[in-house]
């Protein structure tokens, strides 16, 4: 049996890397996408039978600790009955190893410096600290070791029994600690690997001995008991041991999801699918994220990937939060807010419940009708993803324009229209930084630096006394924002340093249209009303600027004083003979009458038949009630002809006004706001 062989470890190492390129995972759970993965990790040696250093004794308890599916590592007993499957495997790669027994030598051609005998012993693998004895064919698998002098042979070395190099050649070696590997990755049982780096895929134990696939267990178990912050805690354990497995990626993306950190979850899946592309488990759960996120496309891409059956109950949600976002696009082209809405909410409804963009275009919707404040509480409810761990495989687009660049310029919108200018420009810049080519973004940050440097114009030249010039500058603002609340307050700031009260009324009246509860458009709308004598409008904003500001002195003062002059008015019209009704004149002795009384009087000559008559008819009830210190009078030039041709009545509705018996002023048909700009015009 004397005869020379050659040893030769590439072909061994082929078969390892194939080995663990074949190995199957086992998954545990495939039942539910949210639920994490229980796939065992092979641990098995597809090599040799060699233990990790330590006794010979707990060779047993290390391997039946390591879940394997058809390991290397068989015990003894087996080995002597029978060739190991191992064996086989390697004789079938290499060449090399016979079935014990067979009496049946490979001879090939050998190289000098590798050469050696069966009667030279039992090969020795030497670890750093010891020697272990290899077994041959069918022996005994336990492994002895053998204590040599410390730094003479480099490790891994593998040489005849008890020959030593030559004296100097432990001076070339490294002096790092080299440990024998337990067998994961592409590493199997009885490989050398220095410390300190990886054995390839991964490492069967941490530092401190941890098992991966023990660590992956234990956090499935706190996983199904819903403590999730403790699950993902081991799977991040376990990765660390083994960061190439893509169950402990795709787990712990199960565990982020619980926790609603769908951004990370996301990376984790991602991750997952680089390692295994035909991981079918980790696309599930990755196009039920991009779901939630209303990223359709995106969703498409896992749920019908080649090689895998569609789950039909997430190609439905797809196909339903498709139709909802076709439809939101359409309304949104023709200005149908309302239909937006209603999409938005429907796509929200059917699960796409944290996707930042369907927000936003419900926000888009209360921003073009003017609701201004439903606008914000929307943008303060945009779900908030973690754009350093979240990056979609394929970067999502709504209405044209990358999502992400959407609802920054929606927000930054909404901002210029509550007056948050600084926050706007910048949404608005890094809006346009994410989608530099699109037209609309490049129109938003254009249109807020114009209001921007509009109001910041107009400031100036306000607080040095130039109001004409400050109103026209906040008028420029306008026409980049017509839905700008700030600047329609300020211009009416302007008009009431001019003394244009009724101009500061108009455009108070603007700004609490787009937002009703703004506290500063209130104040100056009710002393404007102050100014205008007219005391009950200014009593009613008043009264609802102390339930807002409950305890303010000056709002407390300035109600007192327009109660006060309130009843007073009421209580001097009273003693002038003043009434809250419009009083109707049918003949010329009772008109020269009227037209007598001092101060302010107001002729409406109407035709009960005329249809322009009995539409302003209601808005002259309003104004006798608005102004108690103007006579208003109404004739009906149908029973009161007489009167109509001595006044030379052509066409109605017309209006007559007077003023301490004198005619100033005649307007046929006018509209509600000039009627009623004339009547404070004579009455101040």
């Amino acid at each position: 049996m004397s005869h020379s062989r050659r040893l030769s470890l590439e072909p061994a190492i082929d078969s390892i890397t194939g080995r663990f390129r074949d190995l199957k995972r086992h998954d545990d759970d495939d039942e539910d996408v949210n639920k994490p993965d229980f796939r065992e990790l092979d641990l098995g040696s597809p090599v040799s039978t060699l233990m990790p250093r330590g006794s010979a004794s707990s060779s047993s308890s290390s391997a039946a600790a390591t879940p394997t599916s058809s390991s290397g590592s068989s015990s003894g007993s087996a080995a002597s009955a029978k060739p190991s499957v191992m064996a086989k495997r390697l004789e079938s790669h290499s060449g090399e190893i016979s079935s014990p027994g067979s009496g049946t030598t490979t001879t090939r051609n050998l190289k000098p410096g590798h050469r050696r005998s069966s009667s030279t012993g039992t090969p020795l693998i030497f670890s750093g600290s010891s020697y272990f004895t290899s077994p041959q064919g069918g022996g005994s698998g336990a492994t002895s070791a053998v204590s040599p002098s410390p730094g003479v042979l480099p490790a891994g070395n593998i040489c005849p029994s008890g020959r030593i190099l030559k004296t100097g050649m432990s001076s070339r070696t490294s002096t790092r600690t080299e440990t024998l590997c337990t067998g994961t990755g592409n590493y199997g049982h009885g490989n050398v690997v220095r410390s300190g780096s990886g054995g390839g895929g991964g490492k069967a134990a941490g530092n401190n001995g941890e098992n991966p696939e023990e660590l992956k267990r234990l956090g499935n178990d706190m996983y199904r008991r819903g403590k999730f912050s403790e699950a993902l805690s081991l799977y991040d354990r376990a990765i660390s041991i083994s960061p190439e497995n893509a169950a402990y990626r795709s787990n712990r993306a199960a565990a982020l999801t619980a926790l609603r950190r769908l951004g990370e979850a996301v990376k984790e899946c991602l991750e997952a699918v680089r390692l295994d592309p035909s991981y079918s488990r980790a696309h599930q759960r990755l196009a039920s994220l991009y779901l939630r996120l209303g990223e359709a496309e995106n969703a498409r891409r896992h749920i019908c990937f080649p090689g895998q059956c569609p789950d039909q109950a997430d190609l439905q949600r797809l196909q339903t939060l498709e139709k909802h976002l076709r439809r939101c696009s359409e309304a949104r082209k023709i200005g149908d807010w309302k239909t937006a809405i209603k999409e938005t909410d429907a796509a929200i409804a059917n699960g796409a419940d944290t996707s930042p963009q369907l927000v936003a275009c419900k926000a888009e919707a209360f921003l073009r009708l003017n609701q201004i404040e439903n606008s914000d509480f929307c943008i303060s409810c945009v779900p908030r993803l973690d754009r350093h761990h979240y990056q979609s495989q394929l970067q999502a687009k709504l209405f044209g324009m990358v999502a992400e660049a959407y609802g920054l310029c929606i927000q930054a919108q909404v901002d210029t229209a509550l007056g948050r200018f600084e926050n706007a420009v910048v949404k608005a810049e890094r809006a346009v930084m994410l989608d530099q080519t699109n037209p609309e973004v490049a129109s938003v940050l254009n249109n807020v630096k114009m209001v921007v440097r509009a109001r910041t114009c107009g400031n100036e030249l306000f607080s040095t006394g130039r109001f004409s010039e400050a109103s026209v500058a906040y008028g420029d603002g306008l026409k980049h924002d017509g839905s700008n609340s700030v600047l329609y307050c300020n211009r009416a700031a302007c008009w009431y340093k001019l003394g244009l009260w009724e101009k500061s009324v108009e455009d108070c009246n603007h700004a609490l249209k787009i937002q009703p509860s703004y506290i500063k458009a209130l104040l100056r709308r009710a002393a404007s009303y102050g100014k205008l004598g007219r005391w009950e409008d200014a009593v009613r904003d008043y009264e609802f600027l102390r339930r807002e500001l409950p305890g303010d002195s000056e709002v407390e003062e300035s109600l007192e004083r327009a109660k006060t002059l309130l009843v007073n008015r009421s209580q001097e019209s009273k003693s002038l003979g003043f009434n809250n009704e419009v009083e109707a004149v049918s003949t010329l002795d009772k008109f020269k009458s009227s037209v007598s009384l001092p101060g302010v009087s107001v002729f409406h000559f109407k035709s009960s038949s005329n249809r322009q008559c009995e539409e302003i008819s209601p808005f002259i009830n309003t104004l006798c009630l608005r102004y108690p210190l103007v006579h208003f009078f109404k004739v009906d030039v149908e029973e009161s002809m007489v009167l109509a041709k001595a006044e030379s009545i052509r066409k109605v509705p017309t209006f007559k006004m007077y003023k301490n018996g004198d005619k100033v002023k005649e307007m046929v048909c006018p509209s509600h706001q000039f009627l009623e700009d004339s009547i404070k015009h004579f009455l101040l």
